[in-house]
């Protein structure tokens, strides 16, 4: 090989290497960035809440008692991650799939609490009518109750989404709040937040 045949092959390796670090340094950065804490708009850190349940896995079919064809019991819940800022928690209940998941029109309602404590971390089975932590409130549901209202699908499995929200402040001036007069009052104060889905299709009901 040539002087200059050897000096282009030197010259094709420093590139290639070149290109090589800068790959990877572009993956490390594109991995650290998504791991990164998500702001909001407000320049504020997002927490993710990790929100389950005892009575049902994610994505998975809640059981008939907490439906409409049980006693509308509300089911158990349990979250983790609220930071230390939290000084209050809330909980909507919805399904995006009304009334038919082929055909949706409408997100129907279904619970609506607030100035749940920060020091709690779970709801336990039938809490809208026996067990809210102190200081807890209801608010309107879809049927107008402040109550929780089981999954009733008139049509076809539903999705129904528990969304966990923690809290800078605790809420004031609430009288019996939908769900977007909930979502007005947040606004600004949500410091975490966490999602359960969970299915249902009524017996007998058209797919």
């Amino acid at each position: 090989m040539t002087r200059f045949g050897v000096l282009g092959f030197l010259v094709m390796v420093a590139l290639a290497c070149g290109e090589g670090a800068q790959k990877a340094s572009d993956t490390a950065s594109s991995a650290a960035a998504s791991s990164a804490p998500q702001t909001t708009p407000e320049g504020r850190t997002t927490v993710s809440l990790n929100l389950t349940s005892t009575a049902f896995a994610p994505n998975g079919s809640i059981p008939a008692p907490y439906t409409c064809e049980g006693d509308d019991t509300s089911p158990p819940l349990s979250w983790a991650g609220a930071p230390s800022g939290t000084k209050s928690v809330a909980l909507i209940v919805d399904d995006p799939d009304a009334p038919d998941p082929a055909k949706p029109q409408r997100v129907y309602v279904h619970w609506v609490v607030y100035n749940i404590p920060p020091t709690a971390t779970s709801l336990p089975e039938n809490a809208s009518k026996k067990g809210l932590p102190a200081g807890a409130v209801q608010g309107k549901n879809d049927w107008g109750k402040t109550q929780y209202g089981g999954p009733c699908p008139p049509v076809g499995r539903h999705r129904y989404f528990f969304k966990l929200y923690a809290l800078d402040t605790q809420l004031t001036g609430l009288s019996s709040p939908t769900k977007a007069d909930l979502l007005k009052a947040i606004e600004g104060h949500v410091i975490a937040n966490g999602e359960l889905i969970g299915t249902y299709q009524k017996s007998g009901a058209s797919k």
